[in-house]
């Protein structure tokens, strides 16, 4: 048997995240982050999605192609644990992995097809655009939610989120983006609440100004836990 095995994207996903430093850090966590999971042939074939809609939530495998070049360690040092600790990496879900992959559980809005192409809408994403998809599974209730497992040092969910207002500046650069991405407004403020800070920074002071990439926009913000203010939202 070969050591060697080859896998090839079933489908490409469009997300508004353009940049690691904007992706939540677990599924679910922004529930207005909406993407599309176009299918790549031979999978754009109607029937490998017939049943499908019978399914609100999906798994999604897929590729870590923006970090995949850059190797793995056997320890990392997770962000619950204030990036100071380090574990073994399949304690973890770390994108530094020996075989790039990932798993993630989404939310199915729905189908489309038009012009020879086939796709999925997908609700409460957590992936990068452009990320490779490699298989889709039906997320099944009944066996994939177990409430009394335990979560090792994540047991709970992550601490209370950032309140997050919009600066006068902000709220007038961020209207004409409306008519394009409608959700964008929820989409910030879901993100930014999330405090996408490394954890070495929480809950120390912190002036500075950062910047994360969310469309074809880049927005401007400052944290003062537990606030958090958009100063700007600029072209990209």
């Amino acid at each position: 048997m070969s050591n060697t095995l080859t896998l090839q994207p079933v489908g490409i996903l469009s997300s508004p995240y353009r940049e690691k430093f904007a992706v939540p850090r677990q599924p679910g966590l922004v529930k207005s982050a909406q993407a599309r999971l176009e299918l790549l042939p031979p999978c754009n074939d109607p029937q490998t999605l017939r049943g499908i809609e019978q399914f609100s939530h999906l798994w999604l495998s897929f590729v870590f192609h923006q970090t995949m070049d850059q190797g793995w360690h056997p320890t990392v040092r997770p962000p619950r644990l204030g990036g100071n600790e380090r574990v073994g990496v399949f304690a973890t879900r770390s994108t530094f992995r020996p075989n790039p992959l990932g798993l993630s559980v989404v939310e199915l809005h729905g189908v489309g097809r038009e012009r020879g192409k086939l796709w999925l809408e997908l609700g409460a994403v957590d992936l990068l655009d452009g990320t490779p998809v490699v298989d889709i599974k039906p997320y099944v209730p009944y066996a994939d939610s177990l409430p009394h497992a335990r979560g090792g040092f994540a047991p709970d969910a992550p601490t209370p989120p950032l309140a997050v207002s919009f600066s006068a500046q902000a709220e007038q650069q961020l209207a004409p983006w409306l008519k394009a991405h409608p959700e964008l407004r929820e989409l910030v403020r879901e993100v930014l609440a999330q405090d996408p800070r490394p954890a070495y920074k929480k809950g120390k002071p912190d002036d500075k100004v950062y910047g994360v990439r969310l469309f074809d926009v880049n927005v401007r913000f400052q944290i003062k836990e537990p606030q958090c203010q958009v100063l700007a939202i600029e072209p990209a």
